[in-house]
């Protein structure tokens, strides 16, 4: 999955791109008709404004956004030096004034002419080749400030794997930050020259994986004689929903999708699992944060009222907070009301053999340490309702598997199950509109996986629909 982060960048980076677009003809326009007095010039615009020449217009804005996400262009933004993108920019911007010249003649356009085509590409590249360059300014500055940083990390100790790493290390800018290296034996590790990196054992990394913020794992080892091995390192990272980069070969994955990049002038092949990302991962994310904004505002009177129940029937604070499991293992407090007795979790290690569930989690359909209003939120899942904060900070989505406790998570033993890491988590899912606690937990993890692999936009709506009845019905509550 492409993390969100990135692709906020890249949406914003494209809103940019059709907005110089946009600017650029217009301001043509303006300094091609500047000969010309005032009135004149007001004249031949509103004479062009018109439905036909809006519509063209609008295709015309269509047709540039189609390019610009198709050109390659933000695909591998950080990695792409101001001189390869300023050249792709040129062609770009080139093939753009071609096609308004090509409208032109086709739709006999009178306000487009050749000096307006010279004005409108010079001025347009100007633009986003400066804009380009502000961008990279302000990120080089956030990213030497530890802001917007990947972990990576390599997988055998060779001179491919030493070279990409020093030159990943002497360029701070980009943004990645090195975790390690991965080998039998660590000997030619002395001679990189940053020193007291960790070094794992191939038969450590699994645990390591388990229990670590890795963001990108990169395959440097000699496929010819490490197949076997390097095959066994990319589906463990497959099992977790791990970035994976690597140099030539392809491997036999079952649901990880690949992609060819370029990670400093090599070309690389990148496994992701899910459709999580594009525009369609930005439109989520807009919508998550306006809907639980919109939401809280509205549920605001349900929240006091919740409130005041809870300070009133039982000594405590009103909020429930707990360390959980989030995007690629990192972890956060997620924010509940409280539904049980203060301090209820001290005791849960004398009722553990009381535990009902299958697998790791731990649930109790009559937990002793629920209080009486508290078996009411659960049952109409107020008790959630707090998790909405969670989603508007971006924690959180309003659909995603649902965060796992720290308790929970260390009781996984099958890495499949890892994959649920994968992606942000939610307040509700295919579990909970499918019994939630009256299904096994590795049909659990099933359903999570299957939200994962058949993502959509439309996939989330549905779901939000459907958990409405399901929550109003109750069942599978505890």
């Amino acid at each position: 999955m492409v993390p969100l982060r990135r692709q906020l960048v890249f949406f914003a980076l494209k809103t940019f791109d059709l907005i110089m677009m946009i600017f650029s003809f217009f301001l043509s326009l303006y300094i091609v008709n500047a000969s010309v007095d005032y009135n004149s010039f007001i004249e031949i615009l509103s004479m062009r404004v018109s439905v036909k020449n809006f519509l063209i217009f609008s295709g015309i804005v269509v047709i540039w956004h189609i390019i610009y996400t198709r050109s390659g262009l933000y695909s591998k933004y950080r990695l792409s030096s101001i001189r390869s993108i300023a050249k792709n920019i040129l062609w770009i911007v080139s093939f753009s004034t071609l096609l308004l010249f090509l409208l032109k003649i086709l739709f006999s356009i009178s306000m487009i002419n050749w000096e307006f085509l010279v004005v409108f590409w010079g001025l347009n590249c100007s633009l986003m080749i400066l804009g380009r360059l502000a961008i990279k300014m302000l990120l080089r500055q956030l990213r030497l400030n530890g802001r917007n940083l990947r972990t990576i990390l390599f997988i055998g100790i060779n001179n491919r794997s030493l070279c990409l790493a020093s030159k990943i290390a002497a360029r701070p800018e980009l943004g990645y930050r090195i975790l390690g290296f991965v080998d039998d034996q660590k000997s030619r590790l002395y001679d990189f020259p940053i020193k007291h990196l960790p070094f794992i054992k191939f038969e450590e990394l699994q645990v390591y994986l388990q229990n670590n913020v890795v963001d990108e794992i990169m395959v440097c080892l000699p496929l010819k004689s490490f197949y076997a091995k390097a095959s066994e390192v990319i589906s463990s990272c497959e099992e977790q929903g791990i970035i994976v980069r690597y140099f030539s070969e392809q491997f036999d994955m079952k649901h990880a999708k690949s992609k060819t990049t370029e990670f400093l002038d090599n070309k690389i092949i990148t496994l992701y699992t899910g459709e999580m990302e594009g525009d369609t991962m930005i439109l989520k994310r807009v919508f998550d944060f306006f809907l639980s904004l919109t939401l809280i505002i509205i549920l605001s009177p349900v929240f006091l009222l919740t409130a005041l129940l809870i300070k009133y029937t039982s000594p405590g604070p009103v909020f429930f907070f707990q360390e959980r499991i989030g995007l690629n293992k990192r972890r956060f407090r997620i924010l509940k009301f409280r539904t049980m007795f203060a301090d209820a979790e001290k005791g849960m290690a004398e009722l553990e053999h009381l535990n009902e569930a299958t697998g790791p989690v731990f649930k109790i359909r009559n937990d002793p340490r629920i209080t009486p209003i508290g078996k009411f939120l659960r049952k109409t899942s107020i008790d959630e309702l707090p998790q909405l904060f969670n989603v508007l900070v971006g924690d959180m989505s309003l659909v995603g598997p649902r965060p796992l406790p720290v308790r929970d998570y260390r009781g996984f033993d099958k890495d499949w199950h890892r994959r649920r890491f994968s992606v942000r988590p939610g307040i509700t899912c295919l579990w909970q509109i499918n019994g939630r606690s009256n299904i096994s937990f590795d049909k659990w993890m099933e359903l999570d996986m299957q939200y994962i692999d058949n993502w959509s936009f439309w996939l989330d709506l549905k779901i939000l629909l459907e958990t409405i009845p399901a929550v109003l019905k109750g069942s599978g509550a505890a």
